[in-house]
Order: C-alpha cells, then sequence, then structure tokens
C-alpha cells in the first residue's frame, strides 16, 4: 500500500507545473513593481470541490525601498467580516522573492520566471472556532503591467482542501 500511495503521489507531482515553463513567457512579473502603489483585488475562496465558500475585496498598498517591500492587504468579505493582513517582502537574486507576515507560519518563499511566480507558505487560517495551518502552493500570472490573476491551492497534511483564486489590478490600470 505504502508503494502505492508513493507512485501515485510521484505521478501527481510529476503532472504538476513547474516555474521553469515560464521562462521565456513576457511581459515579466517582477514583485517590487507590480505591488509598488495602490492595488484592489476581488477573489473567492473555494472547497475542494469547487462550491465557492466566500467572495472578498482587498484594498492593496504596496512600497519598496530597494530590495525590500511592504505589502498591507485590507479583506472585505462578503459577510462582513474583515482582515488585514502585513506582508514584509524581499527581493533576492535570480527572480527569487520571500515574504512574512503574523499570519504566515511558515514564510513564503519562491521564484518568477517570466510572467509566473510560484511560492509556497503556510498560513494560519481561523476556522469554526480553530486555527488550521493550511499550506499554500500560491501561482502569480501577469497578464499585462496593470493586472495579475492570483490562483492558490490550500491543503492539510498533503491533501487538497481549497483553493483562493484572485483576479488583482493597479488602481488607474
Amino acid at each position: 500500500m505504502k508503494v502505492l500511495i508513493l507512485a501515485l503521489s510521484l505521478l501527481l507531482m510529476s503532472c504538476s507545473s513547474q516555474i521553469t515553463d515560464y521562462a521565456d513567457t513576457e511581459p515579466t512579473l517582477e514583485l517590487d513593481r507590480f505591488f509598488n502603489g495602490e492595488l484592489v483585488a476581488y477573489g473567492m475562496v473555494q472547497d475542494r470541490a469547487g462550491k465557492v465558500l466566500r467572495r472578498f475585496k482587498v484594498d492593496m498598498v504596496g512600497c519598496w525601498e530597494g530590495n525590500r517591500g511592504v505589502l498591507e492587504e485590507d479583506f472585505f468579505y462578503d459577510d462582513g467580516e474583515t482582515q488585514r493582513r502585513v506582508w514584509y517582502l524581499e527581493k533576492g537574486p535570480d527572480g527569487r522573492y520571500s515574504g512574512t507576515a503574523d499570519d504566515v507560519v511558515r514564510p513564503a518563499s519562491g521564484q518568477t520566471r517570466g510572467y509566473a511566480l510560484n511560492w509556497r507558505y503556510t498560513l494560519a487560517v481561523p476556522l469554526d472556532g480553530r486555527v488550521w495551518h493550511l499550506d499554500f502552493n500560491d501561482w502569480m500570472y501577469l497578464l499585462d503591467e496593470d493586472r495579475l490573476i492570483n490562483r492558490a491551492e490550500m491543503s492539510k497534511w498533503g491533501f487538497r482542501v481549497g483553493e483562493v483564486t484572485l483576479w488583482i489590478e493597479r488602481r488607474g490600470g
């Protein structure tokens, strides 16, 4: 049984996209350029079956000094809940980025290639009176200089539990 599970896991991993798949694509995504200034996002959270659980809007403001940036996010959910997250970002060599926030349990780490970014992190998510540590496999795709699509798969113990999708655009874009 363990061999079967390992074989299936390897098969699924071999079918997934790699950041290098986007190496020769344009326009080039640089977080310090895109997430600089005022942005707005619209998104939804879906369960593992695809049912929409929540919809939301996010007002964002990004500011960079050299290779360090701060991205402030104010979430407004369709049920009236609000949430604030402040990301502290760092740009490294070769398109690498890292990020932390108060509710990020395992810091974000990833890389850009062409118009795509893939990074992974663990987020503390409150749900039904408990806090769950969910792993995020986060992909961003730059459509043009003012618009980006963000798709993040959420998992727990290696099992997919849902997805978050966002449309992000620069204000005035």
